[in-house]
């Protein structure tokens, strides 16, 4: 099998978990274990596994003092106010609600690298802009009485979209730290900054957590999303960059709320409805028109590769 497709099967992989991750989540928060208590368990067990990888292989671990501060920025919005935000926001909406909000990831990156990097803002994206928005409102404001519901889907579904925001920005903050360092590198600091911010707001419900509820299936649940989705998706996806490049790579994104929308029709009694279905091409829509030029710019590419 060719390296690079064994890359795209990786990154498929990769999003196929972050994609069930979604109705996982929600078997064991908050019934078992409150959603605080479930994001220290997520970082302290991979920051412990990407530390084990530097023992396994060592290398250099240092970062350059100059770089701290983007490091930390990075951990804040990639790992912190993300993860905290994600988590708690699931609890409280539907794992459809949740996987089609954070499909509006690449459209708030586009606004915030033409506010900090001054990239052109363009009129095809601004329509993109509004059709993303556009399906995000409409997905917030129409309450979802069918199925598995939230117990405060409006605030939930705005924590989502918070947890879009903060890892937008930590997409554009991270660009420069990944020309300067390997992948695995950025995350194993990152993922070092941020778990020293989520400890004080998860330790005490992690303390508090009756462990002793806990059957076969809410130990299997708790595994696949600390192992699993924060570890070993991180580390499908970083093998996927590597050998298919970014652009690539973050093309799979789109198929993680096909996943979540089959997964949680499957097992959780969600339902998609047209409404759903509607806002979903609004924010596909959106997603395209943000992001035209590049993926013509690739299509080329491929054309005179091949």
């Amino acid at each position: 099998m060719k390296q690079t497709t064994k890359a795209h099967l990786a990154v498929l992989t990769a999003n196929f978990i972050f994609g069930a991750g979604y109705s996982v989540v929600k078997t064991i928060t908050p019934q078992y274990l409150p959603p605080f208590s479930l994001n220290v368990v997520r970082v302290l067990s991979s920051l412990s596994l990407f530390w084990l990888l530097y023992l396994l292989k060592p290398g250099k671990a240092g970062i350059a003092r100059k770089d701290i501060p983007l490091f930390l920025l990075c951990g804040i919005t990639g790992v912190t106010i993300n993860q905290l935000f994600f988590i708690k926001g699931l609890s409280m909406t539907t794992a459809i609600h949740s996987a089609l909000l954070s499909l509006a990831t690449p459209i708030f990156i586009t606004i915030i690298a033409a506010w900090l990097l001054r990239e052109r803002f363009t009129f095809f994206k601004l329509g993109g802009l509004l059709l993303g928005i556009g399906g995000a409102v409409m997905l917030i404001m129409i309450k979802d009485n069918r199925g598995s519901v939230g117990s405060n889907m409006l605030l939930g579904d705005v924590f989502i979209i918070i947890n879009a925001i903060s890892y937008a920005f930590y997409l554009v903050l991270v660009r420069p730290l990944m020309e300067r360092y390997r992948p695995i590198h950025v995350l194993r600091w990152v993922f070092t900054f941020g778990t020293v911010f989520i400890l004080p707001f998860g330790w005490e419900q992690f303390a508090e957590t009756n462990w002793s509820a806990f059957g076969p299936w809410q130990w299997t649940a708790l595994a696949f999303v600390g192992l699993g989705v924060t570890f070993f998706a991180y580390l499908l996806t970083v093998y996927g960059i590597a050998n298919i490049g970014s652009s690539a790579t973050g093309a799979y994104i789109y198929t993680q709320p096909v996943f979540a929308a089959i997964i949680a029709m499957l097992f959780t009694g969600e339902h998609f409805t047209w409404y759903k279905g509607l806002a979903a091409l609004l924010i596909f829509s959106g997603v395209y028109l943000v992001n035209r030029k590049s993926i013509e710019k690739q299509a080329q590419r491929s054309a005179d590769l091949g």
